[in-house]
């Protein structure tokens, strides 16, 4: 029987690999292409980013060489798992046409298994996110759900800090506390894993796997690890009272500051792990035989997001960037009883010109307190 907390080493990590496999998983972890740490499918150890690293910073993503053989040294990437639970593109139904006979065949449900491999505490915050707006209503999203129930998790908790992360303000991170099965603190770089069972699924997986139980000074270890990370966050957003803060400053003069150095490009939201705004497009062949409705992910920052007969509702640069902020961040506690931020910081990390939604916060804080000190 597993300890609560055990210790595995390389050899124990690829028996996971291998234990998964064997019970029909797709293995899905980070690796490294196109110059950035992206999630796609693994087969081996050797798939991982081992002695990579990341900068990370307004607008500034490069990835490092560390001095050590670490397999999760590193931050976020671009992505997030959304990519997979709640794919970019979906086919929703396809349609052909035969004499006078029409079929219409609606998108099965994909009935894949994955097992996430390295996904951080923000990240599976994130997720718990995507479920209450998937799952958490009577209107269930059955692709969704499809794709959610066999996933198997295991988490990483984070050994470094990335420039733009502020998981620590948001109460999200270093540290998976929720939503994983079997989650690891690397210790010795490569070598050396704890591990915590958080699920049923996850104990019993570990027990299959070569481990034995940690010691008090590896507990230790690992704890001094997380400290430090939550110790050299690289930025903070003080979201106690930050719903409010924005419900009162709808025309504060920073919108515009924003508006101005905004592109609209979309990226924070494509880049965000809880964004989940779609459209739904008609497509047909030329020769009118076949048609089909896809859904693909949308950004409340193009212009034809907001369009209702006669036009767009949010014409303005200013007028998308304030939706999104203050959806993000206050109302969309009112929708799902949660902010809709982990403090990942991709959205800072990924935007062209560097906007970084803690600075937005912070300087319309600041105008705020002087404004009720007059």
């Amino acid at each position: 029987m597993a300890e609560a907390h055990s210790i595995i080493d390389a050899a124990g990590l690829e028996a996971l690999l291998e234990a998964l496999r064997g019970q029909g998983y797709s293995l899905v972890g980070p690796t490294v292409r196109d110059a950035a740490i992206v999630y796609d499918e693994i087969a081996t150890l050797d798939d991982l980013p081992r002695g990579v690293g990341d900068e990370q910073d307004g607008g500034h993503y490069r990835l490092t060489r560390r001095n050590d053989e670490a397999l999760f040294g590193y931050v976020v990437g671009p992505q997030s798992w959304k990519k997979l639970l709640h794919p970019p593109v979906l086919r929703l139904w396809s349609a052909r046409r035969d004499g006078d006979e029409l079929r219409v065949e609606a998108e099965p449900d994909r009935d894949e298994k994955f097992a996430f491999i390295g996904a951080r505490s923000c990240e599976l915050h994130a997720i718990a996110i995507q479920d209450r707006v998937f799952l958490g209503s009577a209107y269930v999203d059955s692709h969704y759900q499809a794709r959610r129930e066999q996933v198997f998790i295991v988490a990483v908790n984070c050994g470094v800090a990335g420039g733009a992360c502020f998981c620590v303000s948001m109460d999200t991170g270093p540290k998976a506390t929720m939503g994983f099965d079997l989650a690891l603190t690397e210790i010795v770089a490569g070598r050396s894993f704890l591990v915590e069972a958080g699920t049923e699924a996850g104990r019993a997986l570990l027990d299959t796997l070569p481990h034995r139980a940690a010691t008090i000074d590896e507990i230790a270890n690992a704890e001094a690890i997380l400290a430090g990370t939550a110790a050299n966050m690289g930025r903070s957003l003080e979201a106690g009272d930050v719903r409010e803060l924005l419900a009162r400053n709808l025309d504060h003069p920073r919108w515009d500051d924003v508006a101005s150095r905004c592109l609209a490009c979309t990226n924070c939201t494509m880049v965000c792990p809880t964004c989940f705004c779609t459209s739904v497009e008609d497509t047909s062949d030329l020769a009118g035989v076949e048609s089909a409705r896809s859904r693909r992910w949308d950004s409340c920052f193009t212009l034809d997001f907001s369009y209702i007969h006669g036009g767009s509702v949010r014409q303005s640069v200013k007028s998308r960037y304030r939706q999104w902020m203050t959806h993000k961040l206050s109302t969309w506690h009112d929708q799902f009883g949660s902010s809709g931020c982990v403090g990942c910081g991709r959205c800072i990390v990924w935007c062209p010109v560097g906007i970084d939604l803690t600075e937005e916060a912070r300087a319309i804080r600041e105008t705020d307190a002087q404004k009720g000190a007059t």
